[in-house]
């Protein structure tokens, strides 16, 4: 499938009735702005904003870490933890699909002359551990020295279960490697599996964990991991121009996201699952739908495709239309009567077309 980020085409839209491009489309609630609104804060860059330091502290410690970072996105969060484990020139093992590759703008070679190794994955994202090893790199002066591990959870919506990420990392350890962990969407896989992040977390050096896609805060990333990484983190993100002043406003929504949108996590997934299990009779019209956690890839016959988008788009569906395969993503903006919206246009659209 194409998976090349697109500015989604609105024109055809008419009044919006279901926004499924992604989680991260999701508004802050009357209550999350409330405490937004009341939060203490102060100057961030002195570390004195006390919201900022407690929302630090609350995901160090959900993660079973010594410290955390707050920054303004979670490809800021990346780029500074990869460069805290690779000098230039140092090379790092990745996903081929994982998004700090593809989807980062190359900013670890950019600004930090640190070179990825991409290692092939099957459609779900997964690679072995004798994939790591065989990737790593022996001494010699032609090649450059292979430092770090990356991973992601989830990868496009695939749960990496807690036994694998821990072979993979227990593997690179053996080679002498550190483990970053893009957890974009790390409670997504952690709800999925009914376990803490913290199952996940003991295996890394480092973890970026997303606030702004299925928790549904408006901004920010925090990365958690030992002292001397977030250390190094933190002058990185100096130089990023991450540094930033009463940023406690934005950690307040981020704490309250994670007080009260953890759990309901689960009900994107079973509401993706419900969409996913309404267009299965759809499969003899040569629809293929596929549902991870709270994503639905559906790859239409490629006759239909661009009808089916102008059909969609004009009953107010968004969605992330790439070809052959689109992307439809649950979250917390999405209720079931959207989700029964997008399985009626579907199949009128069917229905038509036999």
């Amino acid at each position: 499938m194409d998976l090349s980020p697109t500015s989604p085409d609105l024109s055809m839209a008419s009044s919006v009735r279901a926004d499924l491009r992604s989680d991260t489309v999701t508004q802050a609630s009357a209550a999350m702005r409330d405490a937004m609104a009341n939060a203490e804060v102060g100057d961030d860059v002195y570390d004195e904003d006390p919201t900022v330091n407690a929302l630090q502290d609350r995901l160090a410690a959900m993660a079973g870490k010594e410290a955390g970072l707050f920054f303004s996105s979670g490809t800021q969060s990346n780029l500074a933890a990869v460069l805290s484990h690779c000098g230039r020139g140092d090379e790092y093992l990745i996903g081929r699909t994982s998004h700090v590759l593809i989807n980062e703008a190359g900013g670890t070679a950019m600004l930090g002359s640190a070179v990825p190794w991409p290692i092939e994955v099957d459609e779900t994202g997964h690679f072995l551990p004798e994939d790591v090893r065989a990737a790593v790199k022996e001494p010699d002066q032609h090649h450059p020295v292979t430092t770090l591990l990356s991973l992601e959870n989830t990868v496009n919506g695939h749960v990496q279960t807690v036994e694998h990420v821990a072979s993979l990392a227990s593997t690179a350890r053996e080679c002498g490697l550190a483990v970053h962990l893009d957890g974009a969407r790390l409670f997504n896989a952690a709800v999925a599996q009914g376990v803490g992040i913290d199952a996940y977390a003991t295996h890394t050096d480092t973890v970026s964990l997303c606030l702004s896609k299925g928790l549904g805060a408006p901004v920010g990333t925090v990365l958690v991991g030992d002292q001397a990484s977030i250390a190094r983190a933190h002058r990185l993100r100096k130089v990023l121009g991450g540094g930033m002043r009463q940023v406690g406003h934005l950690a307040a929504a981020a704490l309250f996201a994670v007080d009260h949108h953890v759990d309901r996590l689960a009900d994107d997934h079973v509401r993706a699952g419900r969409i996913g299990a309404g267009l299965a009779p759809l499969a003899d019209h040569g629809l293929d739908v596929v549902h991870t956690t709270n994503m639905l890839w559906i790859t239409p016959p490629a006759a239909v495709h661009g009808a089916l988008v102008d059909h969609l788009k004009a009953d107010g569906i968004l969605a992330t239309y790439w070809a052959p395969t689109m992307r439809f993503v649950t979250h917390l903006d999405v209720d079931d009567e959207q989700a029964d919206h997008v399985i009626d246009s579907f199949a009128r659209f069917f229905a038509q077309a036999a």
